[in-house]
């Protein structure tokens, strides 16, 4: 080869894996900073930290392209991905623990709280990669080929930044040298436990729909050497994965619950997002598994009633009943307004949650389902209707803006009419998770969409136009064939002609 040939080879190395010193060098920087409170030491960790994110950001697509030996590549990537993400979010873990009892005089609950979450957030990261490491490498045992969803490789693309984020933030040293590097990275230091909260929830939902969808794919798989031909053990095993994905659902609902009382909309509409999010993965990874379909020795085809079952529907009612009405209650109650304080707030919280469980109730019970579409407004999509405005209303109280009055009046009379729409049974809705399979686009630009909006004022707005449009999709939506609207799998090209 010539020189200009090892010139590719040799970047990519260097890109591959310079990654781990780097971060290792962040680490003894970190501890210097725990130990003596040095800005220099702070500077140059968050400098090593960021030069490891630009590097992990583009190793991957430099290897795929110039590198000869692409197998050895992206598993050498996979690794380092091990090493540093067990290094550093561990690291970050400790360090926003060591600002809070050494840098903050008074901490209150939030910032106890940010730690918390980013414990959870670290441990997360760990379980996930060891998981995914197991998988793919039993997949490529049994002659598959690992393949890439689109929650993974978003996770892959926003992992590194939200490492080297958090830790600028739990390093942060106040006082610095007089220089233009430290001034430009000081900001990160101080950013807002509410802008920080949204980063890590929204990390938080990308790590736990990995897990599920390595599950999708290879769970299966899986089983089927495990349980030596034994179907009914084979699938009380795999119904724990659906299930944990059912119970997830739930806690995303606690969890907004909690942030609205903690008056953060922004961050419990997040958590209603993951709430939905789940309660697509849990149905999706039951029918890849084929828990969905009775066994061969069951009589006539009929199914006993399942814990699955059971758990799902308690977590909707939890989740898109039960939550929904309570937020709407506790973010309009609390309004100092002479036409909102006349309201029926209480009765019409009640409403909602009541005739949210009657659309849950006729769902279970309705024997015609039609195959991928939902008779009525399915209830995860009432509960992101409803709270879009409400989310929109709490903003301009914090924002004591003229236009308070008529988004709590706007709220009030959407949950009524949302109330309503969900039980409309003669109106069919398409269903939205398995669209999304079907068309990777629309994931993507959902997803992006989602992201961008986070970090907007304009959150509650983008979500309340995204969900009219899916209110009145009926209109356009009636003509696709059930059959087609049943498919979760990707479409391909030809087969859409």
């Amino acid at each position: 080869m010539t020189g200009k040939q090892h010139i590719p080879q040799k970047i990519t190395t260097l890109l591959v894996y310079g990654r781990p010193p780097l971060v290792f060098a962040g680490m003894l920087c970190a501890i210097g900073v725990m130990w003596i409170r040095s800005p220099i030491l702070y500077i140059l960790g968050v400098v090593f930290l960021f030069i490891s994110m630009s590097f992990d950001l583009v190793d991957g697509w430099f290897a795929a392209r110039f590198h000869p030996y692409l197998n050895l590549a992206h598993l050498a990537d996979r690794i380092m991905d091990k090493i540093v993400y067990s290094i550093i979010f561990p690291l970050v873990a400790v360090g926003t623990m060591w600002r809070i009892h050494f840098l903050t005089a008074d901490p209150n609950r939030a910032e106890l709280l940010h730690a918390i979450l980013v414990l959870l957030l670290a441990v997360t990261v760990l379980i996930r990669d060891n998981f995914a490491h197991f998988m793919r490498g039993f997949a490529i045992r049994n002659d598959q080929e690992p393949e890439e969803s689109e929650l993974t490789r978003l996770r892959t693309v926003v992992a590194a930044p939200v490492g080297a984020l958090l830790y600028a933030y739990a390093f942060y040293i106040p006082e610095g040298p007089p220089s233009k590097i430290y001034f430009g990275i000081s900001w990160l230091g101080n950013l807002p436990l509410r802008g920080l909260f949204v980063i890590e929830i929204i990390f938080l939902i990308i790590n736990l729909g990995s897990i599920a969808m390595f599950c999708r794919k290879y769970g299966s798989l899986c089983l089927d050497e495990l349980c030596l031909g034994n179907e009914r053990l084979r699938r009380r095993i795999l119904a724990f994965f659906p299930n944990a994905l059912t119970v997830m659902n739930a806690m995303m609902g606690l969890l907004a619950v909690f942030f609205a009382y903690q008056a953060r909309l922004r961050e419990a509409y997040l958590f209603m997002v993951g709430a939905a999010l789940f309660d697509k993965l849990d149905g999706a990874v039951a029918r890849r598994l084929g828990l969905t379909e009775p066994l061969p020795t069951e009589i006539n085809g009929q199914r006993s009633i399942s814990l699955g079952g059971i758990l799902d529907d308690v977590s909707d009612a939890v989740s898109f009943c039960i939550a929904p009405a309570w937020i709407f209650y506790i973010t309009l109650s609390g309004f100092n307004d002479p036409v909102i304080e006349k309201l029926p707030i209480g009765w019409i919280a009640w409403l909602y949650a009541v005739l949210g469980f009657g659309r849950l109730i006729y769902f279970t019970l309705d024997k015609t389902p039609i195959p991928g579409f939902f008779k009525g407004l399915p209830v995860p999509a009432a509960a992101l209707l409803a709270l879009s405005p409400i989310l929109i209303f709490s903003q301009s109280i914090n924002e004591a803006s003229e236009w308070s009055r008529f988004w709590g009046i706007f709220s009030f009379g959407l949950m009524i009419f949302i109330a309503m729409m969900m039980n409309l049974y003669p109106i069919r809705y398409l269903h939205l998770g398995r669209f999304m399979s079907r068309h990777p686009w629309f994931t993507r630009g959902t997803l992006f969409l989602i992201i961008i909006a986070v970090f907007t004022p304009y959150l509650g707005h983008i979500s309340l136009l995204y969900m009219a449009c899916y209110l009145f999709s009926p209109l356009v939506t009636w003509r696709i064939d059930p059959e087609v609207a049943a498919e979760e799998r990707r479409v391909k090209p030809a087969e859409a002609h």
